[in-house]
Formats: structure tokens, sequence, C-alpha cells
């Protein structure tokens, strides 16, 4: 028998009473339909909500993978000031400077594709008279195994190559005490390990110089957990040298073009990237120290018309970097960019030439059969 509290009518709500909820005073940014595939400059200057505001005259410091290339000449272009701890621009054309290393970045260190890397880096930079320098060997000229795309024909003693880092780490330094904030752009969570020094290795001997022997170096896929020890190690290191420049990182778009993991190379990728995102995030959210900016989101989703990928499904197009330049500057209370930088920026040549001898993910694309 059922109670009568049971057979009461229940009752109805007031469709008439308003109703709260934690969404109905958000603004337009945080409603998809009100944000996606808008590139005007109101939309663009709220896509990023920078913590701490720059301008074209702060010192930055750029460094990362290929794509980290698209944004320091873009920003250059467009008059940041981009420091320069090794130019030579004015003693050799630009595309012999690329050629060699230079002006790719604010230093010759060339592609650092994983926190780790750029950790190994700043600890070398900062004791440089003590830092480990691994050579490789091709056809009788060696190699700086930490950098090896920066002497394309190699050098000719092993001093020349251990002479060289010393000067390069010293140029860094220089970077480093007067880089206000560091734009890090972190492409690969997969790596190579030297097993001796237990060094993270831009890429495996025996890819550009070298022989690849699996007793002297291992393969190693990076955690969340591990990128956020090496990014957080990395500013306690700057800090302990009375260094105060913080972080602007930021995610490659650019996919593998290979994996060693033994999976597909779509999923393996797609790891890759949700990791850096994620270890991004957290530090975005939790530590002063560390910003996120969302070139990521800008070349590879529809958040601003995009995505902006060549048609090689790989490489950003130049209107997509030219949508993130400009988003960072406007988010920041600068203008857009000048009508030179759009131009230059047009103008720059696709990154997905399989030769491109600077880009030692590119040049694996020599393995596929």
């Amino acid at each position: 028998m059922k109670s009568a509290s049971n057979n009461a009518p229940r009752a109805q709500p007031d469709r008439g009473a308003r109703m709260s909820s934690p969404y109905e005073n958000l603004p337009a940014r945080a409603f998809w339909r009100s944000t996606v595939g808008r590139t005007d400059a109101a939309a663009l200057a709220h896509l990023y909500s920078p913590k701490v505001e720059l301008t074209r005259q702060t010192p930055l410091m750029t460094v990362g993978s290929c794509f980290a290339r698209h944004i320091h000449q873009a920003l250059t272009q467009d008059g940041w000031n981009i420091l320069q701890g090794e130019d030579m621009r004015a003693h050799m054309p630009e595309k012999l400077c690329h050629q060699y290393g230079y002006n790719l970045f604010s230093a010759r260190y060339g592609n650092i594709y994983t926190a780790r890397q750029f950790r190994q880096l700043v600890a070398h930079a900062l004791d440089g008279e003590t830092a480990p320098s691994p050579v490789w060997q091709r056809d009788g000229r060696y190699f700086d195994a930490l950098r090896p795309t920066v002497e394309p024909e190699g050098v000719d003693h092993p001093d020349d190559v251990r002479h060289a880092r010393l000067e390069h780490l010293r140029a860094v330094k220089r970077v480093l005490q007067d880089a206000e904030s560091i734009v890090l752009t972190l492409g690969l969570t997969e790596c190579w390990m030297d097993v001796a020094t237990g060094l993270a290795l831009p890429t495996a001997p025996g890819h550009i110089a070298g022989d690849y022997d699996p007793a002297k170096v291992r393969f190693h896929n990076f955690t969340q957990s591990e990128v956020l020890a090496d990014l957080r190690a990395t500013r306690d290191l700057l800090r302990k040298a009375g260094i105060k420049a913080r972080f602007v990182l930021t995610v490659s778009p650019v996919p593998l073009v290979a994996t060693a993991s033994g999976n597909h190379v779509g999923p393996a990728s797609t790891y890759s990237k949700s990791v850096l995102r994620a270890a991004c995030g957290e530090l975005q959210a939790g530590d002063a120290d560390f910003d996120y900016f969302p070139a990521f989101e800008i070349v590879s989703t529809p958040i601003a018309d995009g995505p902006y990928i060549e048609q090689d499904g790989r490489q950003p197009s130049q209107q997509g970097i030219k949508t993130a330049v400009t988003c960072f500057a406007l988010s920041h209370g600068e203008k857009g960019l000048s009508l030179k930088a759009e131009n230059d920026v047009q103008q720059m040549p696709p990154r997905h030439d399989p030769t491109d001898a600077q880009c030692e993910q590119i040049l694996l694309e020599a393995y596929h059969k």
C-alpha cells in the first residue's frame, strides 16, 4: 500500500522564475558559437590573456622545435625585440646563415624538440666550461651530437667541435641573461638518449652522423610528469643564476614525421602533443613563471578560421603563422602586423621541403619506403 505522500501531486517549477547558472554571466569568449571562426581584431585580442604584458621593446628569446623558427622569423619581421646571440647577417647572405644554423633562433642551438633538451642547454650554458660535448663522425668529419645540423659538412677535428660548443654556450648564456621572456615551443616527447652521458639528443646517431648502436643510445618517450619536472627544473636553474626571465610556452602544431614508439604515427603524434599541451596547461594554471600562448590551437583547429595546414598535411601555412603572430601582438595591446611584416610573412617559403637540412624530423622522410 502506497503512502499518501507518494500519491500527492509533484510540485511543478515556476516557469517564470529565473534559474541561476554558473554560465549565465560568462563573456562571449567562453562560448564556442560566438567565437569560433572569427579573425577580427577584437576576437583575436581575446583569444589569449597574457599573464604579463609584453611590448615590441621587451627582450625576447626564442627557442624550440622547427615551428619555433616560424615564430622567430615572424616576430622579427614584425619588429619585436628578438635577441640574437650569434648574428651573422652582416657577414653572409640569409640563406647561408640559415644553412649553418645562424639566425633561426636566438642562438645557434638548432632545433630543441623536448623540454629535457632545453633543460640541458640551460645547465650547460650556465656552467659552460665543464659541459659535456659528445661528438659524432661521418666520412672523416666531426659533428656536435647536441646540434648536428649547424655544420652541414662537419669540422676537421673533435677539438673544433668542443671549441665551437663552448663559444656557443657563452652566447646562449648572454641571451638568457638579457631576456625578459623566453618563448619556448615544445615539439616532441619522443627522444633518443645517450647512454654514456644521459643526454637527450635531437636525433638518433646514424641519421645525420655517427653510427647507431642500441647499446649506446636508448629510445625514451617522456611523460607529462617528466615534462613538468624538466620545465620547473629549468626555471630553478635560471633563478639560482639570478636570471628572472619568465616563460611563454607554446606547442608546435606540426605532427611527427616518424615514430620509434612502435605505434602508428598518428596516435603517437597525438600522444606527444597531448602530453605537451597538458603540461603547459598545468603550468599556466598554477605557476606564475609560466604562461601558454595557443599557437597550437590557432593553426590546427577552427578556433580562428583554421586549420591552417599546408597540402602536405603537416606544416603550418603562412596565413596560420600570420594569424598566430597577429593574435600575439593584439593580446599584448600592440597593433596587429605591420603591412611590411604581413608581406614578409606571406612570402616566407614553406617548410615542408624534405631536403631541409636544418630540421632533423623532416630528414627522417628519407627512411620512408
